[in-house]
């Protein structure tokens, strides 16, 4: 009599059953399967995970982090910058006439829009004598402009204007102007640019010239009445 065979497979070994002997195959994988599952059980409930006592989750070890961090920051060499003689509390004693103003690249372009001439709206807004000091970033600036903005270039070019090199690499002209009104307390700083003057006004004792209602203001310089 002919019987049939069926092929199991059992962790990758196939075994040949005849099929009166299925139930007994089918037993054995339900048995060795359970066993599976309850040598999985008992050796994951074996193993316990246990934190290192120098974890740093530890409320002991966050203490005593914090604890060496403040050794460390009172360790710590503080630089504080050098003020600059000239100044007495926020009075700057180096601006006298006459004064040398740092002119930015958008001051001059406003100014022609308005129809201001720099050096007398200066004189009539500190009357005093005044000297406009252009950078090469700024004269770089204008050049890059191009052909729009060529009467701008021509006024920069004046040459009762102060010419000042830069050693610096770029043609970024608002670095430029901190650095330099930063280590010589000596300028007026003249621009339009509401982030340049936001910037400005961190340094002390800097005055700042901008224009206000078709005319020249300057602001910080209490020798001329402006407000500090």
């Amino acid at each position: 009599m002919h019987q049939n065979v069926i092929i199991f497979t059992v962790r990758a070994n196939a075994v040949l059953i005849t099929l009166p002997h299925l139930h007994y195959a089918v037993l054995l994988c339900l048995i060795a399967g359970s066993q599976g599952r309850a040598k999985k059980t008992r050796k994951f409930a074996t193993v316990k995970r246990l934190l290192n006592p120098n974890d740093i989750r530890l409320k002991e070890n966050q203490l005593k982090q914090k604890k060496k961090e403040e050794a460390e920051k009172e360790k710590a060499v503080r630089r504080v910058p050098q003020v600059a003689s000239s100044l007495f509390l926020q009075h700057n004693s180096a601006l006298v006439p006459p004064y040398r103003v740092l002119i930015d690249t958008n001051f001059i372009n406003f100014s022609l829009q308005n129809k201001l001439e720099l050096i007398g709206g200066m004189m009539d807004c500190l009357y005093a004598k005044c000297i406009p000091c252009v950078t090469d970033c700024v004269m770089a600036e204008l050049e890059k402009l191009g052909h729009r903005y060529r009467v701008a270039l021509r006024v920069a070019r004046d040459p009762r204007f102060e010419r000042l090199s830069c050693s610096h690499s770029g043609t970024y002209a608002d670095d430029c102007l901190v650095q330099r009104v930063t280590a010589h307390k000596c300028f007026i700083v003249a621009t339009c640019d509401r982030e340049l003057r936001r910037r400005i006004r961190k340094i002390p004792g800097v005055p700042l010239m901008y224009i206000v209602r078709r005319r020249y203001a300057i602001e910080r310089l209490p020798d001329q009445g402006a407000p500090v």
